[in-house]
């Protein structure tokens, strides 16, 4: 890896970012329209596509190096407000709460979004201080293939469905005072990383 994959990127004053993490194990195209809908709903002026270290909640088997996922996630995410970084890693970032708290600390004058696929929603109340993350940071929340109802269902919605913005209002989201979240539908990819890390195992071609 570079220097520059294990720094935060470039931001002026003012601009609207979204923060989307993950293993991207491998990153696949159903990431990339995640990606894309935040940048054009929210129209934000870039968006980080974090490369975590690992994912707490997640075995690591077969799991391909930093390097070579941040490779990969270039490859996929060629768009050019896209910034492919793996900056948790430097600092020893295992958790989503204490990413978002380094990066409001380093960037005060930048308003974040996270940004995540609507299959871990719900999962979210298992994540590391959920709550305080709401509190945290406005969240803008994609659909995913079988994951729509999870605007249902999950404990995170239901906890914060008075915070919630219509689509229509997606644009003023980084602007928000935290908590604040919008559900987003879009296009659709049924690719997952589980799916195609079997496909590897089985002898099947990585996309």
């Amino acid at each position: 890896m570079a220097a520059a994959d294990l720094r935060l990127p470039h931001t002026e004053s003012g601009m609207t970012v979204g923060l989307f993490g993950g293993s991207f194990d491998p990153p696949h195209a159903g990431h990339l329209l995640v990606a894309e809908t935040a940048l054009r709903r929210l129209q934000l002026d870039r968006l980080w596509w974090i490369v975590t270290p690992g994912n707490p909640l997640k075995r690591h088997e077969r799991t391909h190096s930093l390097g070579e996922r941040i490779a990969a996630s270039r490859h996929i995410a060629a768009e050019p407000r896209i910034d492919v970084t793996a900056f948790e890693a430097a600092h020893r970032l295992r958790y989503t709460a204490d990413t978002l708290a380094l990066v409001r600390q380093r960037r005060p004058d930048v308003h974040f979004v996270w940004v995540m696929g609507a299959d871990s929603l719900a999962s979210f109340h298992r994540w590391q201080d959920w709550r305080g993350i709401v509190g945290t940071m406005p969240i803008a929340v994609v659909d995913r293939p079988g994951a729509t109802l999870s605007i249902l269902s999950s404990p995170m919605a239901k906890t914060f469905s008075r915070f919630r913005l219509s689509e229509a209002d997606g644009a003023a989201l980084p602007f928000r005072k935290a908590p604040a979240w919008v559900f987003l539908h879009g296009p659709r990819s049924p690719l997952s990383s589980t799916a195609l890390r079997s496909g590897e195992a089985s002898g099947g071609a990585r996309s």
